[in-house]
């Protein structure tokens, strides 16, 4: 599977050398003969379509003509130069222009000479005009790796193209490797594996990745790499998981005592949903095999996730253990801690809270306490893993929106006692199905997928600028009635980039709107003192004011049950989970509660799916499958810490099917051949081997 060949420094390549393999590393973060095999195309040209002029029209997509160059000229000064070629037909003229690389262009596309012209067209003043087109010489075309019908094209940089390395540079690298190298490539995936998908092999898949014959071949092609691709993920995250399960004894709880008893029956004030019951009784489950649990708990705003993880620490309480629960932020912590307490009393259990702000004296207090066991469940923020932090015995973690810490962070939390306590993950961020396979593909996924009874859904509206006065008088109206209202601004300042109705000058409105002493209004950003933010927040929390004006510092940890309106300003600006996120501070009271979303008139298609979307659900899940969609997962998750994440070419919003198959495929796999000691199982063992060994490296072999 693994052969040193492929191993070799890109310099090797014919037509490199190292002045090219440097800039090939810096630019695309291409250092082998394995990584420039996986440079795959990002789209293909079918060369076989050929347009006249005259059939161009507004709506064409990628065309390519033929056609002559009939003049050209600079035109602009030195910061906006560009240069224009005329090309002709016998049907018509267009323009080619260029705004980079002019000395290139300059030199090697002459006029009277006949080219192959392909690029995106565009209308202006009733001429056509095609921006940086790929140009080919016409008696050129049939030249290069046999007669393509589909031609590769790949990613470059301004930089290779001085060296010549464009698009067609790079074809002809990777024809010229691919000729040197395919005998020496062996097969990756076992045969039954092939066999049972009818995946073509991976020297076919190579070749006709880069250089399709037709798109049936590279449609086999495509699926084989994204199914390898995902395969090795899933049998690198579910082998973790299973040394995980071998290595990792965990404290038993088998007892449900007086603690989770006496809650249930005495303090909890509301009935829990199926949903809730459902999860509580997978981590009972799970706490009683004696294996470390590693669970994620996913469940949408107000969905009663905190209820969850008390109940999961007042069992590891029963079993003689202490927990805890490690927020993001202070603010997050701190309400933790106000939603806990407020559910139990004293005698039942011992609550602490600790976080950066703690004063030394009470500090040294907690330590002690914690120390010989005196509290039961403690609650904070990054300041939990400080070494002088000692468990006398620590059996539950809980961490709240985990993607906010680093792995190295939570470790540290697990080697707070000797047996490695259970660890309870949760989120408010909705992921999508394909992505928590990915992302948390090691972990056990629990979903709490519904809301708790009496909430009503909360309405959501789009209102453009030149309805803002609207939006006061709702605002006022829902004031009368004794309610409150957040107003959210992305930007403290103003940017000269972007054109934003900032927080400062939204101040400055709404006092003249809401005038003193008539309203009250608190307000909140990340550039504020945490005892200033503390205030404002605590006034709004107590009813003091009407109006809290926050930047995005109030996306988790706030709630007010009797705030009733959301006013998100300039939303289009907002990723759709932010949005979700923000519009989840209310409805968590049983008044009907609203979100009003405020746009520009001016809005991008993805601008307009986002807030159509916000209109059209409540749902978390199927916000989160559309926000993958447009955004992709490395920017939903915030985070590519893990590298899971780093997809040559498998793309998790379109290959669910695919990924399903290659998860499902490695699950069958382990229970079949746990250690992987089959003859026809040798290379995973031996993959898995070097990664163990620290080796760690793509699949082209």
């Amino acid at each position: 599977m693994y052969h040193s060949i492929l191993d070799t420094s890109v310099e090797f390549i014919k037509g490199v050398g190292p002045t090219k393999a440097d800039v090939l590393k810096k630019d695309l973060g291409l250092f082998t003969f394995r990584d420039m095999l996986a440079h795959y195309p990002f789209r293909y040209i079918d060369r076989t379509k050929f347009y006249k002029i005259n059939q161009i029209n507004p709506d064409s997509q990628y065309i390519q003509i033929i056609g002559r160059v009939i003049s050209k000229k600079v035109i602009g000064d030195k910061r906006v130069k560009r240069i224009i070629a005329v090309f002709k037909d016998e049907t018509g003229i267009m323009e080619l222009v260029w705004f980079q690389s002019l000395k290139w262009v300059d030199t090697n596309i002459q006029v009277g000479v006949a080219y192959v012209a392909f690029g995106k067209p565009n209308l202006f003043n009733g001429t056509f005009s095609i921006s940086h087109p790929e140009m080919e010489l016409y008696q050129n075309r049939h030249l290069g790796r046999g007669n393509l019908t589909l031609q590769p094209v790949y990613n470059s940089t301004e930089k290779l193209k001085k060296f010549n390395l464009d698009s067609k540079g790079i074809q002809k690298l990777i024809a010229g490797l691919l000729d040197q190298v395919i005998p020496q490539v062996t097969e990756d995936l076992p045969q039954y594996i092939l066999d049972k998908y009818q995946l073509p092999d991976k020297r076919t898949a190579l070749l006709n990745i880069h250089f399709p014959k037709n798109q049936q071949d590279l449609n086999a092609a495509e699926r084989r790499l994204k199914f390898e691709e995902l395969f090795y993920i899933q049998l690198q995250l579910l082998h973790n998981k299973q040394l995980r399960q071998l290595k990792f004894k965990g404290a038993s709880f088998e007892l449900v005592g007086e603690k989770v008893n006496r809650f249930y029956k005495e303090f909890l004030p509301f009935e829990l949903t199926n949903a809730q019951k459902r999860v509580v009784k997978e981590i009972r489950i799970d706490t009683q095999r004696g294996v470390q649990m590693n669970r994620l708990v996913q469940g949408d705003v107000g969905s009663g996730k905190t209820a969850v993880a008390l109940m999961s620490m007042l069992l590891a309480n029963d079993n003689g253990y202490q927990a805890c629960m490690m927020a993001p932020t202070e603010i997050l912590a701190r309400q933790h801690y106000a939603s806990i307490i407020s559910l139990v009393s004293d005698d039942l259990v011992k609550v602490a809270i600790l976080t950066g702000n703690t004063k030394k004296k009470e500090r040294n207090i907690l330590h002690e306490q914690l120390e010989n066991g005196e509290i039961d469940i403690l609650i904070g923020t990054h300041a939990l893993i400080e070494d002088k932090v000692q468990f006398k015995n620590l059996g539950l973690v809980v961490i709240d929106e985990q993607h906010r810490f680093g792995v190295e962070q939570r470790a540290k939390l697990w080697r707070k006692n000797v047996i490695p306590p259970h660890i309870l993950v949760m989120t408010a961020t909705p992921i999508p199905r394909t992505l928590a396979m990915t992302l948390y593909g090691d972990l056990d996924v629990s979903v709490i997928d519904e809301l708790p009874a009496g909430r009503k859904p909360i309405e959501t509206r789009h209102l453009y600028e030149g309805q803002r006065l609207r939006m006061f008088g709702f605002m006022k109206q829902e004031i009368a009635k004794g309610r409150q209202v957040y107003i959210v601004y992305p930007l403290i300042k103003e940017s000269e980039k972007l054109d934003l109705l900032h927080l400062e000058a939204g101040i400055e409105q709404l006092s003249y709107q809401f005038p003193r002493p008539d309203y009250q209004m608190s307000i909140v950003h990340g550039q504020m003192p945490n005892a200033d933010k503390q205030f404002e927040m605590q006034q709004f929390i107590e009813g003091k004011s009407h109006i809290m004006v926050a930047t995005t510092v109030i996306e988790v940890g706030v709630n007010v049950p009797n705030a009733s309106v959301m006013v998100i300003e300039n939303a289009e600006r907002f990723g759709l989970s932010q949005l979700h996120q923000l519009r989840g501070r209310v409805g968590r009271g049983a008044e009907q509660s609203f979100c009003i979303l405020m746009s520009g008139n001016k809005l991008s298609k993805e601008g307009r799916i986002r807030l159509e979307t916000m209109v059209k659900t409540n749902n978390g899940f199927e916000i989160s499958e559309i926000d993958l969609q447009l955004r992709g997962p490395g920017d939903i998750t915030g985070t590519q810490q893990s590298g899971v994440l780093e997809l040559k070419l498998a793309d998790l919003a379109s290959d669910q099917i695919i990924l399903s198959e290659a998860r499902n495929t490695v699950i069958a796999l382990f229970e079949d051949d746990p250690q992987l000691d089959k003859p026809e199982n040798s290379m995973l063992k031996a993959y898995l081997q070097k990664l163990q060994r620290g080796i760690s490296f793509d699949k082209i072999s």
